[in-house]
């Protein structure tokens, strides 16, 4: 009842994030290639009049790409994002966002110049309130209409170079979905079922840790938008050592259906979402692209997967070797790499070696297959909520990576990765544009940081005094009602004890001047004993 008010609270907002700006999902701009909106808060394009950015042509990388994708000029995605647009908005200082109306990463306020660092924090350390406060927003994003972007429902051939614009409305949630989709799916080469599969501009080389990052960071920042609640940080789930999957039940993220195990409780808001993009060989035998549409519930039977690919959940040790790994990176810069800390953390080389083993699925991918469902199938995988936790503490572990061994921007390759990789590409599909190798640093420098790699005083502060004092001011206004009337009735009865004493002194003054007419010693004995009692 209490997610049911907070959804029907939060829906007078309606704000979204990323993929094609709707300003700019018209013929007009696709024929000009240009996506530069006016900003509204001084009504000039890309909030040039407040010196926040300017329309700019796109500058792409010219690094040759690795032997993996071996076609050109058939996929809108190469040299991204020149298919659909030449000219961006391009932002300056603190200012982001497709119109320059945002602020970066790390930073707030109308002007951009208030710097603040936020902290995610595991689910199972939030209170209650901040529990069901993220299923609500998780819920409200899921049924609220982007009123900034939406999603292209064909290629750029499909749309007649521009002319037939094909794009649709999506929800906020879902457009994240869909932006996993769109990165990862197959090229297709014209023809049914005639597509290129060994291609992915988010997975299976350099670019997955950083893409990822960017992903998680745009949707905490959607939320932000959406809800208006500024201090949202989305929170993670540490699996290490877990026996099975602490966040399926209906309090956290939904529990197992009592008579269908590869479906969500009934209980759970979550068993009403409806998935999209996970119809891949459909799509590619009809040639078309995922429209946002429904497609059943979300999936999850989480153990009851293949346990000889994924025997188990990943352990502390076996992540700690992969963080003792040297090399970000090693040839051939895919899944088919050898002591490759990215490799061995997304889950293609084994953990207690660092070879590549494609028999096996460790660490990143063995939370998917161990989900045995909506999770477990790559370009839909972003459905299931456990997906945006599951990712989080990954980009946890690549931050400690990133303190342990600092390395070097030249760390990241700039050359030769599979296409979509190298450190000068633009990460698909987001736009405003960013580049895989601005997203090679620690976390810090973009405004957060993670509640158990703080300080332990910090940390101390962040994980057990901050939600009770989260509280304290949700109901700050109850505290101090509470505070000024137990102030006044201790004030009443301090008056009424002197009030009380005064009254007694004066008996006990007229009483005394009486006493010298009892001449008995005794009796006046008892007379002291009895004023003194």
């Amino acid at each position: 009842m209490f997610l049911l008010k907070f959804i029907g609270f939060l829906a007078i907002f309606r704000s979204s994030y990323q993929q094609f700006p709707r300003a700019c999902a018209t013929a007009e701009a696709l024929l000009s290639k240009e996506c530069c909106p006016v900003w509204d808060g001084d009504a000039s394009v890309c909030g040039e009049s407040s010196r926040r950015g300017s329309c700019q042509d796109v500058s792409v990388t010219d690094a040759a790409d690795g032997p993996q994708f071996p076609h050109s000029n058939v996929d809108d995605r190469e040299k991204w994002p020149l298919v659909f647009y030449n000219r961006t908005c391009q932002c300056v200082g603190n200012f982001m966002g497709y119109n320059c109306g945002d602020c970066k990463f790390g930073f707030f306020g109308p002007n951009c110049d208030e710097r603040r660092e936020s902290i995610r924090r595991s689910i199972f350390q939030l209170t209650t309130a901040e529990k069901n406060k993220f299923i609500a927003y998780l819920n409200l994003a899921k049924n609220t209409v982007s009123t900034d972007y939406v999603i292209a429902t064909g290629t750029y051939i499909q749309m007649n170079n521009g002319s037939t614009p094909m794009f649709r409305n999506i929800s906020v949630y879902d457009l994240f979905v869909w932006m996993h989709y769109y990165a990862s799916r197959d090229t297709l080469l014209g023809g049914s079922n005639n597509v290129w599969r060994d291609i992915d501009f988010a997975h299976e080389a350099p670019a997955f840790l950083p893409w990822h990052r960017v992903f998680l960071l745009l949707w905490e920042q959607g939320i932000r938008k959406l809800t208006g609640d500024q201090n949202f940080t989305v929170p993670y789930w540490d699996w290490r050592d877990a026996q099975d999957c602490d966040v399926c039940t209906d309090e956290y993220l939904g529990g197992r259906h009592p008579t269908n195990p590869n479906i969500l409780s009934p209980a759970s808001f979550f068993s009403s979402w409806q998935v999209i993009c996970t119809k891949s060989e459909e799509y590619n035998r009809l040639e078309t692209l995922c429209n946002g549409t429904g497609e059943g519930p979300i999936l999850r039977n989480p153990g009851n997967h293949d346990r000889i690919r994924t025997p188990r959940l990943p352990t502390s040790a076996e992540v700690e070797f992969c963080l003792s790994l040297t090399e970000y990176e090693t040839e051939p810069m895919d899944k088919f790499a050898n002591m490759s800390f990215r490799n061995t953390l997304e889950g293609f080389a084994d953990p207690s070696d660092g070879m590549a083993n494609r028999a096996r699925s460790t660490l990143h991918n063995s939370l998917h297959i161990f989900m045995n469902g909506s999770m477990s199938q790559v370009q839909g995988s972003a459905n299931d909520p456990i997906f945006v936790l599951h990712h989080v503490f990954v980009d946890s572990i690549f931050e400690q990576w990133l303190r342990r061994h600092q390395p070097v921007g030249a760390a990241y390759p700039a050359a030769n990765a599979p296409i979509g990789h190298n450190h000068g590409y633009h990460m698909v599909p987001f736009i405003p544009l960013y580049r895989n190798g601005d997203f090679f640093l620690s976390s810090r420098e973009l405004g957060y940081d993670y509640a158990y790699l703080l300080e332990p005083g910090q940390r101390f502060l962040e994980e057990f005094l901050a939600p009770y004092l989260d509280q304290a001011r949700q109901i700050w206004q109850w505290l101090l009602a509470a505070g000024i009337l137990g102030a006044l009735v201790a004030a009443i009865l301090v008056l009424s004890v002197v009030l009380t004493c005064r009254k007694r002194k004066r008996r006990r003054s007229s009483y005394e001047e009486r006493q010298p007419l009892l001449h008995d010693s005794d009796e006046s004995q008892n007379l002291n004993y009895q004023t003194t009692l």
